[in-house]
């Protein structure tokens, strides 16, 4: 029996009340899949396109029901826990529904764009009395289907909400295009400069990156440049300052710049989806290398740069 194949536009998860995210108070919608693979991601159920089981294996009790109730016979107990067959598996959500542990669950729904334009509007009076309004964010919100992220857009531009857009902008610059008339804001994240490190690090190249960061400055969007400091990669003057001679070539003036310092918090959801956390040696620069790294982009120019989103 073959696994069901993978949709688009699915949802992890609708955080309201978040104040990382862009102006104000701000409800922001987490896509499910991304086109990079950054070895420290702290959302790595937001990896994968398709819907998958996570499981909190550490929790369970190796009670059985999940093996007794999934009707594909895709869980087996070895040893005492459940073990998945992920090529049976069907994701009919029986194993999470009757789980007595409640540490099984499905990642990634399906949300119809009324019934999420629906659930986006009852946060309005936080929006309007903040600043604020909605930020789709990911995974990689912009590889989701255009027409779809277009359609939420539109409806929220009609309601008069402010729309951010988080993005890592590795994707055809034509998507951006569409979406530009609709977005208040973009927050871009910019990694590390050098485009080896980058691949090495992130799985691609930074070109694409780059150039839909230059467009989207020329055509006249305000911009949020987040950079991910981690000690290892980027976190050194030298990437520093190659960030700020791009950023001034290039005549991009972002609205504020962001160095958000590593942490390893999401590890521990790694393990619930049998995946393999690859940045344990990696590092936060200290207090002081920040503050420094704060001051070069405070120098050339860039004045409102802070330590945090």
């Amino acid at each position: 029996m073959t696994r069901r194949r993978a949709t688009m536009n699915l949802v992890t998860n609708i955080q309201k009340y978040s104040i990382h995210d862009g102006d104000g108070i701000r409800t922001t919608v987490f896509f499910k899949g991304c086109p990079l693979k950054c070895e420290w991601c702290h959302n790595p159920e937001t990896q994968r396109f398709e819907r998958e089981l996570q499981c909190d294996k550490e929790k369970c009790v190796g009670c059985g029901t999940c093996a007794k109730v999934c009707p594909n016979d895709a869980i087996t107990m070895v040893d005492g826990k459940p073990e998945l067959d992920k090529e049976k598996c069907q994701l009919c959500g029986k194993c999470d529904n009757f789980c007595p542990q409640g540490i099984r669950e499905i990642v990634g729904q399906e949300y119809p764009v009324k019934e999420l334009v629906k659930e986006l509007m009852k946060d309005l009076m936080f929006y309007e009395q903040s600043g604020g309004g909605v930020t789709l964010s990911g995974g990689e919100v912009m590889a989701m289907s255009t027409d779809y992220i277009l359609e939420i857009a539109k409806a929220l531009k009609k309601e008069e909400v402010s729309l951010t857009i988080d993005t890592c902008g590795y994707v055809p610059y034509e998507k951006f295009e569409a979406i530009l008339p609709y977005v208040d804001t973009f927050l871009y994240d910019v990694k590390v400069m050098d485009p080896e490190l980058h691949k090495q690090y992130i799985g691609v190249d930074n070109k694409l990156i780059l150039d839909n960061l230059v467009k989207l400055s020329d055509a006249g969007a305000r911009i949020y440049i987040r950079i991910p400091t981690v000690k290892e990669v980027n976190g050194n003057e030298e990437n520093m300052k190659e960030t700020i001679r791009f950023l001034k070539e290039h005549g991009i003036h972002p609205v504020q710049v962001n160095l958000l310092p590593y942490h390893n918090t999401g590890s521990s959801k790694y393990p619930k989806l049998d995946m393999e956390y690859k940045g344990n040696d990696l590092n936060a620069p200290t207090k002081e290398e920040m503050e420094g790294f704060v001051k070069l982009f405070q120098e050339a120019g860039f004045s409102n740069t802070k330590i945090g989103g």
